[in-house]
């Protein structure tokens, strides 16, 4: 029989959690006649794709997400890794698809997990407080993990810690900036936004309210998912972790909804929800600032290798060259600066892994940390990832990327701010997250002007309701 954690072809689409449920209570019903099928159909596959470790190797079995270009930098990574010393093999497995955390729990109750998982979602405190995870202390010396929280960038410590200890390190830093089409800007005598003020002044600049024709052109339109960055560049914070208290209904959560609904009462509902589905419309799914159709635009770092290769070819079709720039999102009066919301991709190690020294020596390998901050920049230069520490920053081959990609330079200075912050790493966080989108989305799309006062007490209370559950559930 093929382990479970060596399953890369079974799929699961389509099965939601129960995320309230205990462990064995999730899986129980489905256990019988999902994963023995699974395992048997997948039997044959396995068997003829999978290469033997070497002798005296110790296994370590790595699930992660990346597929396309990024899986074959994954696979470098970890052949590189394995080359580098010989007490583990690290094998990596692609599981593409849906629910992944459904596929990782199969695993850990049947007692077969992954020795190292991937994951991007804020699950890192439902994991940790129902035990599926190791904590860092349980792994390495506490030396050593008081030695990777200080190397580590603020915001990549604050992805991973949950009451005081680490339970994974990020491999690579999500970081949300404003990047601005320079040269739309100089059509209309515009600068680069540095307040709200600003990015307001450019809005109306080039999307006059009022007009009585479709807009073909908005200065400037904010994202309702976008809600978790706006709320620290205003000052505020979603949750209290001193208390453990939502605070939806604090004064600066409520300036940034209510900054952000202002374009809602501006332009009307139903013109920002053309305007959004006119960007699905484009081909190849352009990045909007391209077609200007914006002159700003809220983005992740991902974006900087897209504007070059956007760049050149325009050069190879002898086209007059789009200047671009990228700026922190500006703050009002009172706000915070370099201030947003971080995410990131976060190695966890499953409890029950065979070989959890030998994930823990890849983390290191992949991240950087304990001397490998040479590895660790290649590896960022090669998948265009933000660094999780100024250590790897510093290294000369990615001190030549940012000389090669200027753009990028910004989200490094924001990686190392102090006002940069995950959604609450806390159990129930999935449900936080979702619900304060979901009110920013209502906020945005009423048909009449939003009570926002009104809609963010009433989140607030479903979502205290929802983590206090969350938080007193037995391991």
């Amino acid at each position: 029989m093929v382990p479970l954690r060596h399953l890369a072809a079974l799929g699961l689409r389509g099965v939601t959690l129960m995320p309230n449920a205990s462990l064995r209570g999730w899986f129980a019903p489905i256990i019988l006649g999902v994963a023995v099928i699974g395992l048997f159909a997948a039997q044959t596959y396995l068997r003829s794709t999978e290469q033997a470790p070497p002798e005296n190797r110790e296994e370590v079995v790595f699930w992660h997400f990346w597929g396309g270009a990024d899986r074959a930098i994954v696979e470098e990574v970890a052949q590189r890794f394995n080359a580098s010393q010989s007490k583990y093999f690290v094998r990596p497995i692609a599981m593409p698809g849906n629910n992944l955390d459904l596929k990782f729990f199969l695993s850990v109750t049947g007692g077969d997990p992954p020795d190292l998982l991937n994951i991007d979602d804020p699950v890192i405190a439902d994991w940790g407080h129902r035990g599926a995870i190791l904590a860092l202390d349980e792994v390495a010396s506490e030396e050593e993990v008081a030695r990777l929280s200080s190397w580590l960038f603020p915001a990549a410590r604050r992805l991973v810690t949950y009451q005081d200890r680490m339970y994974g390190v990020p491999n690579g830093l999500d970081i949300r900036a404003l990047y601005f089409n320079q040269t739309m800007l100089d059509r209309y005598g515009l600068s680069p936004p540095q307040t709200i003020a600003d990015l307001d002044h450019i809005a109306v600049t080039i999307a006059p309210p009022g007009q009585s024709t479709p807009y073909q052109q908005h200065g400037f339109l904010p994202d309702s998912r976008r809600i978790w960055a706006w709320g620290p560049v205003f000052g505020g914070q979603f949750y209290d972790a001193a208390t453990g208290q939502v605070t939806l209904t604090s004064p600066p959560i409520e300036a940034a909804l209510d900054w952000m609904a202002s374009y809602r009462n501006r332009y009307g509902p139903s013109e920002i929800a053309r305007f959004r589905h006119g960007d699905q419309s484009l081909p190849g799914k352009t990045f909007p600032l391209f077609a200007e159709r914006y002159a700003v635009v809220m983005d992740g770092q991902w974006r900087v290798r897209d504007i070059r290769a956007f760049q050149k070819s325009q050069q190879a079709k002898n086209e007059p060259v789009t200047q671009f720039g990228v700026v922190p999102l500006p703050p009002p009066a009172g706000g915070k600066p370099n201030a947003g919301w971080v995410n990131g991709n976060n190695f966890v190690i499953p409890r029950g892994a065979k070989s959890p020294r030998g994930a823990w020596e890849f983390i290191k390998f992949w991240c950087g940390f304990d001397g490998h901050e040479t590895e660790a920049a290649r590896t960022c230069v090669a998948g265009g990832w933000i660094p999780v520490s100024p250590s790897v920053v510093k290294q000369p081959q990615f001190a030549q990327f940012l000389q090669d990609e200027p753009l990028f330079q910004t989200f490094i200075d924001l990686a190392g701010s102090e006002n940069q912050y995950p959604v609450p790493v806390i159990p129930g966080a999935p449900f936080f997250n979702n619900e304060v989108k979901n009110v920013a989305e209502s906020a945005m799309a009423s048909p009449t002007k939003p009570n926002i006062p009104q809609l963010l007490e009433a989140a607030q209370i479903r979502i205290q309701s929802h983590i206090d559950r969350a938080g007193n559930l037995s391991r």
